[in-house]
């Protein structure tokens, strides 16, 4: 069993809030796209695998209950089960493979930012997945290069910069993260 210090508890708390911050700046263009995922990069990035994972679980279980941790200030089961719930719940597919890729080459930097792309890829699987399911129960069947075009694309160059700012912001902080 892992013994949690209370440092260890307060960086899990304050990612937490990292995220939801992340998730209520709203960047208006044409398709508007939140910082959520960057927030899941830094999450892991700094805190490592464990804490940064477990800060994302913490993070998915205050929306679930209907803390307004999500876009919007939303929150809540209909949130999570809605036809983009499955990227929320997608972020911790992300952290997982995150810390696995941690496990195997280690905290460096280009390990990971190829772990961020991982993950990046996973959430994007699962919630498109997600995405398929719901869409097709609640309006009809959806095709995956439709679903694509509508979830992923549009989003794949400021997911990339996000991976670029939280590298950036990793590299800077994480010496003064223990």
């Amino acid at each position: 069993m892992t013994k949690w210090s209370a440092r260890d508890m307060a960086y899990i708390a304050v990612f937490v809030a990292v995220m939801a911050v992340c998730s209520w700046i709203s960047i208006p263009t044409a398709i508007p796209f939140t910082l959520q995922t960057m927030g899941v990069f830094l999450a892991v990035g700094l805190l490592g695998g464990k804490r940064g994972t477990i800060a994302v679980l913490a993070f998915i279980l205050l929306a679930a209950v209907g803390a307004p941790v999500l876009s919007g200030f939303h929150g809540g089961l209909s949130a999570l089960l809605g036809v983009t719930g499955g990227y929320i719940v997608g972020f911790l597919f992300s952290a997982l493979a995150m810390w696995g890729v941690e496990r195997v080459w280690g905290r460096g930097l280009i390990p990971l930012g190829a772990s961020m792309v991982l993950g990046l890829l996973v959430c994007y699987a699962f919630g498109t997945a997600w995405f398929m399911v719901v869409y097709a129960q609640n309006t009809g069947a959806i095709t995956l290069g439709a679903a694509l075009t509508a979830c992923v694309v549009p989003y794949i160059l400021p997911d990339l910069v996000k991976i670029a700012l939280a590298l950036t912001i990793t590299a800077r902080l994480r010496p003064h993260v223990r």
